[in-house]
């Protein structure tokens, strides 16, 4: 790859892939105000696309890149990227960055000002500073010092990263200080009104239908929108009169359920309803299921972890939380995400089933109910051999039958990160370790049982899919294709067994470091 005068080439292999016979395309685009030209040879990579992109944005991997058409609509940055001619450029822009800096916590600015107070007060009526308060001093400076150094402080809410680490693309994206939430939110509303899904190009509808999706390219706001083509490429809209402005209100307010976490946040929830998306279309469940099942499916995929704290239950147990109380330890954020579910949809301005009959809603409402609480991992063994005992007779005319591989498909699209490219799957790794040592750091800190796979101290990313993979993600695929021999998951299942025994040769890999989402 090589960037002169404007011109950029690219070839899978790192030649020039001009006098070869190898068949390239030119692509057109304006970045930072001018206008560059990009040779794809017909072997590049998507990896090596992205690369070359960045480098022509000057952008680092913590940015997020977007590529517009003329119209101004989104187009996926990949290998497919359509030929274009210098009068139909496409622009590229870095719409986002991470980031790389943490402010003290306003408390400890406080303590330092009335200890300054304290010390000049002292001294003017003594004539020198006591030792107790030059001890105080140290011990805050010292303090100081420590968050200064610590990468890692989620039992203060904050993080640091040094100014030369390179942040994944899982990192938080920067937001405009200035902005409260409910600014911040107000801010992705108005965009998601302003954009129609008619913006949506046929490329991009087509990718969002493959397994492939990649999320890390698409803001709130334009993940809002992809969910709105969800819901009326599969004519949900018409099948159960939805309104467009209804649909609307009810994907804003779903987005404004989930928190600002590491893991499961709201991006969470679309590559989950995204992966049910892709799987409803490469399975052709749309001519095996009736349209009610696909919409219990694909909504309790969207609402499958509304209002997480970011706390599994395992904590919510031990901690004796509100919802450990409120549900008597059974599911207790299952039966929550349930509830702001319902919740939502309680608001006549949001209610996507308020024009279905009371039958209608009971079949629906029971639906979601049983797959959301399905979710629960501790439930994971119980349901997976249901399905190993109806797999070699299923029957799509029998309700148990669909009932079980409904909870299957949420399941499957719930802990599908890994079955994505790398590029794409890594970084949620990342996200999710993040989550789980804030749980174990919290746990040290209140004096609760210390769950063994969030253990900062004993976790090793490389080893710490191992268990997952192995019992967890492998049988459910292994039993799924077999039903749907579409999936090929053959590939998959030899990537992560390879991945499993590189880990297994580790000689730092812990036991006790299987995962549970």
């Amino acid at each position: 790859m090589s960037v002169s005068g404007g011109l950029i080439l690219i070839c899978g292999a790192g030649q020039d892939p001009r006098g070869s016979g190898m068949t390239t395309k030119i692509i057109y685009f304006m970045v930072n105000g001018k206008l560059e030209q990009a040779e794809l040879g017909a072997d590049c990579s998507a990896a090596d696309v992205k690369d070359l992109f960045r480098v022509a944005a000057e952008a680092g991997p913590h940015h997020i890149l977007k590529m517009y058409n003329t119209s101004g609509s989104v187009v996926n940055i990949s290998p497919r990227l359509q030929a274009n001619s210098v009068d139909s450029y496409y622009r590229l822009e870095v719409v986002a960055s991470d980031l790389q800096s943490v402010a003290m916590p306003p408390e400890l600015d406080g303590m330092e000002s009335r200890l300054r107070h304290l010390e000049d007060k002292v001294t003017e009526d003594v004539g020198k500073t006591p030792e107790i308060i030059c001890e105080l001093k140290s011990q805050v400076e010292a303090f100081k010092r420590k968050l200064e150094s610590v990468e890692h402080l989620s039992w203060m809410g904050l993080f640091r990263y040094d100014c030369d680490h390179q942040l994944s693309k899982s990192s938080p994206k920067a937001k405009t200080p200035e902005l409260s939430v409910q600014e911040e939110r107000q801010r992705v509303r108005m965009k998601f009104s302003n954009m129609s899904s008619l913006q949506v190009t046929e490329e991009v509808r087509e990718h969002l239908k493959t397994p492939i999706f990649d999320n890390w390219q698409w803001e709130e706001a334009e993940m809002l929108v992809l969910l709105q083509v969800m819901y009326t490429d599969l004519d949900f809209l018409t099948a159960f009169n939805i309104e467009l402005e209804v649909l609307q209100n009810f994907l804003f307010e779903v987005y404004c359920h989930y928190n600002n976490i590491p893991f499961h946040n709201f991006q969470h929830c679309f590559c989950v309803t995204q992966m049910m998306y892709g799987l409803i279309w490469l399975t052709d469940l749309r001519n095996k299921l009736g349209r009610t099942e696909l919409l219990i499916m694909l909504t309790s995929a969207l609402c499958h972890d509304l209002d997480h704290p970011g706390y599994n239950n395992v904590y919510q147990i031990n901690a004796q939380t509100d919802l450990a109380l409120r549900y008597n330890d059974i599911s207790p954020l299952e039966n929550h995400h349930c509830a702001v579910a319902f919740g939502i949809l309680a608001k006549p301005e949001c209610n996507i089933l308020k024009n279905l009959t009371t039958e209608q809603y009971k079949h629906i409402r029971g639906g979601m109910i049983k797959c959301i609480l399905a979710t629960d991992m501790a439930r994971h063994n119980e349901i997976l051999n249901k399905f190993k005992v109806m797999q070699p007779v299923f029957d799509f005319t029998n309700k148990d039958h669909k009932e079980v591989l409904m909870k299957i498909m949420v399941k499957v699209s719930d802990i599908s990160n890994e079955a994505r490219p790398m590029a794409v799957a890594e970084p949620w790794l990342d996200c999710l370790l993040q989550e789980f040592f804030n749980q174990s750091d919290t746990e040290k800190l209140k004096g609760l049982p210390v769950t063994p796979f969030m253990d900062r101290d004993k976790v090793s990313k490389p080893s710490s899919q191992t268990n997952f993979i192995r019992f967890v993600l492998l049988p459910l695929f292994t039993e799924l294709t077999k039903l749907f021999p579409c999936l090929q998951v053959k590939a998959f299942i030899h990537r992560f067994s390879s991945f499993i025994e590189s880990c297994l040769s580790e000689s730092e890999q812990d036991d006790n470091t299987g995962f549970m989402l």
